[in-house]
């Protein structure tokens, strides 16, 4: 690239990089913001928190990226060329594809970028996210161990334990209501977590069980020690279903057919694997877009916000479609193709409107012409 190229490239790359990177932080605020509930309902560090707010990023960033091109290349155009520095490059000779081709090859970067976040990385950070989070919830002692208060665990379990020494329990009472009939509580003197078998067990000392038998009478039982087995009640949080974003390419494609939900969601799952091979398209569309905004016009001192504003209307049209398409293809299969023919079109008129000018870049006003050339008949 020369030197106005190179400019050119640099100005726009920094403000895409200002752009993401400021709507990207406050996506992933919003978003952990809805996570608070690890630390305040799980106990889990803040470390775990952050975490999985990081996990997060490569999705969020990867959404923000192409709008986040057309915001930074219409700024930077527009900035450049209200300077006067594109009517001197126009001046020096430049074609309109020299003076594009900067903010082109930085879309194409952008393109790759975007496809290998779609293809590896969100699929790897959205699954480790997953992980952490499942992990966390399962966390039934860090869950239920709350001295001083009554915890419970669905509707099925209630924990109490009146103080924590060391790691041991004391003054604690269990309410089991897994089997509605019989509900059954015990008492326990001290108890402590311990494993069994690769199990968690809380293992109660000078305990007392009561429950109601067929006839309605109580039964009590007392135990020196008794092992209360909290497997049973972390299945449902160990489970751990992936969603179509968690999915790599080939599990999009190729669906599990023994599997009843992911056969039941196939259409949506063909649909988000198109949206991810066609999603990093859009970014050449919007840098296309801010290209034919700012450039594909007539020069002017007072700036372009009409032609701008024309421009943004156009970019988000496209977006929300690029949406609408994929919610669509989600319901009828046949209907991908228009995930592919939406940029692809766009980015064949957009490419024929400015490319298919001529060598210029559109009339300039005569006094701009006069700064370099003088009057006719006069030279410089």
């Amino acid at each position: 690239m020369t030197k106005v190229q190179s400019y050119l490239f640099y100005e726009v790359l920094r403000a895409v990089l200002i752009i993401v990177g400021g709507l990207a932080m406050l996506a992933l605020l919003a978003q952990g913001l809805s996570r608070t509930d690890l630390i305040l309902e799980n106990r889990q560090s803040a470390l775990t928190y952050f975490w999985i707010v990081l996990l997060g990023a490569p999705q969020v960033i990867a959404l923000l990226t192409p709008l986040a091109l057309f915001v930074a290349a219409v700024w930077s155009l527009n900035r450049i060329h209200k300077d006067s520095e594109i009517v001197v490059a126009q001046a020096a000779g430049m074609t309109r594809w020299q003076i594009a081709s900067p903010i082109m090859r930085l879309a194409a970067l952008c393109v790759i970028g975007h496809l290998a976040v779609n293809l590896w990385v969100q699929p790897m950070a959205q699954r480790a996210m997953r992980e952490t989070v499942a992990e966390a919830r399962a966390d039934l002692a860090a869950a239920l161990i709350r001295p001083g208060q009554f915890t419970t665990n669905g509707d099925r379990l209630t924990f109490y334990a009146r103080e924590q020494v060391g790691g041991e329990l004391r003054g604690v009472l269990i309410s089991d209501m897994t089997d509605e009939a019989h509900p059954t509580d015990i008492l326990a003197r001290s108890a402590a977590l311990v494993q069994v078998e690769g199990k968690p067990t809380l293992l109660l000392r000078n305990a007392i069980s009561m429950q109601l038998d067929d006839n309605q009478q109580l039964s009590i039982l007392e135990f020196e020690q008794y092992p209360f087995d909290l497997s049973e009640y972390m299945k449902e949080d160990s489970e751990l279903a992936l969603k179509a974003s968690d999915k790599y390419l080939y599990e999009l494609f190729f669906v599990d057919r023994t599997n009843y939900f992911e056969l039941k969601d196939a259409d949506a799952l063909l649909a988000e694997a198109h949206t991810r091979l066609t999603a990093p398209l859009l970014n050449i569309v919007m840098a296309l877009i801010a290209v034919v905004a700012v450039l594909g016009g007539d020069f002017s001192r007072k700036g372009y916000a009409k032609r701008i504003a024309y421009a943004s209307a156009a970019a988000i049209t496209v977006l929300i479609l690029q949406l609408v398409f994929q919610s669509t293809a989600a319901d009828n299969p046949t209907l991908n193709i228009l995930l592919w023919l939406l940029p692809i079109c766009v980015t064949v008129v957009l490419s024929y409107i400015y490319f298919g000018r001529g060598r210029h870049l559109g009339s300039i006003e005569r006094p701009a012409l006069d700064i370099f050339h003088g009057p006719r008949g006069v030279s410089a």
